[in-house]
């Protein structure tokens, strides 16, 4: 399939802009399908708002390569007439200024060999959104000229995936049933999908503490799988130049708890 080509001239603001994500990913659980197979099921919850002077007739939301569970606005079912799926989108029709759209989805990472979205990789679990990936997890405006604040909590089992992690500072976690642990991440700045990342998997890290220059101490943590354990300490001294090279350059801090 030969790609399209986008002019600049051709751009058209976004009529909406997506005020918070919310994300919890259930990682690998006995899918009840007839073949029995490992899944993921994504819930999204996301708070639509208009940006143009009215409605569109129409908003196109991107998405491919998952299986739509369940869809819902402001807690309750679309009619039949109030959407459309289509291949590669979800058309919704006559979508109000402001709410919020509940979608349920199904993926299947460990066939996922795109190696965009969410796919599995040596037994973990590892995103790519850039450019255009996300869209493979969920329903979404995929593009960069959309920005919002993302919390995401993911579950799974505890021994296989015993580490969990996404963008931003870690909100809490603990033990759940059966076996199963979660994290909850918040990430309070904004910004395009395109940058959100989860890893959940065996993994190892070392750790070490970084002051700001306006005396913040940050966690500075460097996960690897286990074997490459003990290749991180050049890549630790090399994170803490870059973070004191960009207060004293551009006069920038990091702006997290945990990095």
């Amino acid at each position: 399939m030969s790609k399209q080509t986008i002019f600049l001239k051709d751009y058209q603001a976004p009529a909406y802009q997506i005020e918070s994500t919310h994300l919890q990913f259930e990682l690998d659980y006995l899918d009840n399908v007839p073949a029995q197979e490992n899944a993921t099921r994504v819930h999204a919850r996301l708070k639509f708002v208009l940006q143009a002077d009215q409605p569109p007739p129409q908003l196109r939301l991107d998405g491919q390569d998952f299986e739509l569970l369940d869809i819902q606005m402001d807690g309750k079912p679309l009619p039949q007439d109030g959407w459309v799926q289509e291949k590669t989108a979800l058309i919704l029709n006559n979508p109000p200024a402001r709410f919020e759209l509940q979608i349920t989805t199904r993926l299947q990472p460990q066939k996922n060999t795109a190696l965009e979205g969410l796919y599995q990789s040596s037994g973990n679990f590892c995103t790519q959104c850039e450019a255009q990936g996300f869209r493979r997890i969920t329903y979404y405006l995929d593009r960069p000229d959309v920005m919002s604040v993302f919390t995401t909590k993911i579950i799974a089992d505890a021994a296989n995936y015993p580490v969990l992690l996404s963008n931003g500072n870690l909100q809490d976690s603990g033990k759940l049933a059966n076996g199963k642990h979660f994290a909850t991440w918040s990430d309070p700045f904004k910004k395009p999908c395109y940058l959100f990342a989860l890893v959940a998997g065996k993994l190892d890290y070392i750790e070490d503490h970084y002051r700001t220059q306006s005396g913040r101490e940050i966690c500075l943590r460097i996960y690897v799988e286990p074997h490459n354990i003990q290749r991180c300490e050049h890549a630790m001294a090399s994170l803490k130049k870059a973070m004191r090279w960009d207060e004293e350059v551009f006069g920038l801090e990091y702006d997290l708890d945990i990095y």
